[in-house]
């Protein structure tokens, strides 16, 4: 069989390989990328396969966390044809009286919004927005860069006595169930907080689940919800084509079977079909940590402790998504002024906390919390005039035990349980907009199932490589005593969503991963092999598995 050879061989054309990819070869290094799809970007892709005239974002769709990172934004992708488009309104969560909790760009407008909603509210938020003014630069710093954030943790602590101090950090440690309440009247801000909330799988009655719903509501106010003009595979686009123009290589439909380990270090990869490209410097794997450790490095040839550590790697929720094509907009029975890309479809924060719960329980959630994408309100260019194309995505068990609704969901996500759930999402959306089943052309439910075949390392379902509790972040993900792109085996680093920091698309476990790469003194490398040696890690014979 053929073989080729690298400096750095990346794993996956996700957007984490294609940063890491283009960090690397910023440096000069030969850097190919493999990607099993035939196509880039992994969970950042569109198509037209709902319905011809309609472009549907297949997995993810609005990107904050990408708007607000350094990272994508050092790389210049608006010169090489990304084009960001914003909705009139960032987010709107409608209540069962008619009555809406809105999210604007503009502070005032938002703070409108809240002052209707409780007296007082409106001056409260400016205060929050801005204390976050002062301490969201330097937090989200600290949140994604590699651990311990030394430089942007100082930035924290040198912040924080503007902000309340201790007053503050308690406010980041509460769960977003009742971070809402603190110093407001109406329902306003803590709909938002929890909503936002629910795109993690933190349970919004849990610690941590506060800073994700403040993360993403503030994020919403001062960046937006922007999407990519054209569909969400014209952000993979950009990232692509910056790549080549410096040289590198992306191949598609290039399924890597195994990391090829000599001594105890990654030296490469074997592709199916048996073509080996070799790696001179490094093997960056923007793969999902059960699938890396195990599968394509079998367990008998990863070092013991990884192996233990790795039985208790939690996934994320799963998650089923419905699409569909709309011949005119949303029938929303009572509309707000200016139409949102994002809705979040719950009558409170009590059944947002319940729909958590339920799932934390196993249980396929009766009412479940629904994320909900307007993307022709948000891109004009995504279906013809007058027409919406709109999704909805809720988070469903892993392992259920039991369905908390009519008891007519097995968990088996076959497609009698895909249309039930989809019915049961479709009334929830019904329940706010009653004539939405006379726009539908076409409709499209994608499962579990679905979408791991779609992208390999949505295992499950699970969008954020795993659980974004407390328990799995930082210093402890993917496994305790990590928190860094470096791994247990020599030349091999981690560069996807179970890496430190997490899920969302912000490009941060692949610039960590580069940066790990390039960190690497020449000598340690020339030397790992022999301390793996010595250490008594040498790679063992393989012996045969049964399939997967």
């Amino acid at each position: 069989m053929a073989t080729t050879e690298h400096d750095v061989v990346v794993v996956g054309a996700g957007p984490n390989g294609l940063v890491a990819a283009n960090l690397l070869a910023d440096k000069g290094l030969d850097v190919v990328v493999l990607e099993a799809q035939p196509e880039v970007g992994g969970a950042v892709r569109s198509a037209r396969d709902v319905h011809p005239d309609y472009v549907h974002d297949t997995f993810s769709s609005f990107y904050p966390l990408a708007a607000a990172s350094g990272v994508m934004g050092g790389l210049g992708l608006e010169h090489h044809g990304l084009v960001w488009s914003h909705a009139p309104a960032v987010l709107g969560h409608p209540l069962p009286d008619g009555s809406w909790a809105m999210l604007h760009r503009d502070v005032d407008r938002t703070a409108a919004s809240m002052e209707a909603l409780g007296a007082g509210d409106g001056d409260r938020w400016r205060t929050w927005v801005e204390d976050w003014g002062r301490i969201g630069g330097p937090l989200v710093d600290a949140l994604t860069t590699p651990f311990p954030p030394i430089r942007a943790g100082a930035r924290v602590l040198a912040a924080l006595p503007g902000v309340g101090g201790m007053d503050y950090v308690r406010r980041l440690l509460e769960p977003a169930s009742v971070l809402g309440r603190d110093g407001f009247g109406g329902p306003g801000p803590a709909l938002l907080f929890a909503g936002n909330a629910g795109h993690a799988d933190i349970p919004t009655d849990a610690t941590g689940s506060g800073l994700m719903g403040l993360l993403m509501t503030m994020l919403g106010q001062t960046v937006g919800f922007p999407v990519p003009r054209g569909g969400a595979g014209e952000l993979a686009a950009a990232l692509t084509r910056r790549f080549t123009a410096l040289g590198g290589e992306v191949r598609c439909s290039a399924r890597v079977d195994r990391v090829l380990l000599r001594d105890g270090r990654a030296v490469g990869v074997r592709v199916e079909g048996g073509e080996t490209v070799q790696a001179r410097r490094a093997v960056v794997a923007d793969v999902v940590a059960p699938v890396l450790y195990g599968d394509l490095i079998p367990d008998d040839e990863l070092p013991a402790r990884l192996r233990r550590r790795m039985r208790s790697f939690e996934l994320d929720p799963g998650t089923v998504k419905v699409d569909w094509a709309l011949d005119g907009p949303v029938p929303w029975a009572s509309a707000p002024e200016t139409a949102p890309g994002t809705i979040h479809l719950a009558d409170s924060v009590t059944a947002i906390t319940e729909a958590t719960s339920q799932i934390t329980s196993h249980a396929v959630p009766a009412e479940p919390l629904l994320i909900v994408g307007q993307m022709t309100t948000a891109d004009a260019t995504r279906s013809p005039a007058g027409t919406e194309a709109l999704w909805a995505y809720a988070h469903v068990p892993q392992d259920v035990r039991h369905d908390a609704g009519d008891g007519g969901i097995t968990g088996r996500w076959d497609r009698d349980d895909l249309e039930r759930f989809a019915d049961r999402m479709q009334r929830r959306l019904e329940a706010y907009a009653p004539d939405l089943a006379s726009r539908v052309v076409a409709r499209r439910v994608l499962g579990p199932r679905e979408l791991e075949e779609r992208d390999a390392n949505l295992v499950g379902g699970a969008i954020n490589g795993g659980t974004s509790a407390i328990h799995q972040q930082l210093v402890f993900r993917p496994v305790p005593g990590n928190g860094r792109a470096t791994t247990p085996v020599p030349g091999l680093f981690l560069a996807s969503a179970s890496a430190h920091p997490g899920g969302g698309v912000h490009g941060a476990p692949g610039a960590n991963a580069a940066r790990a790469v390039l960190a690497e003194p020449a000598l340690l490398r020339r030397t790992r092999p022999l301390v793996a040696r010595l250490r008594g890690t040498r790679t063992h014979r393989r012996t045969p598995r049964s399939p997967r």
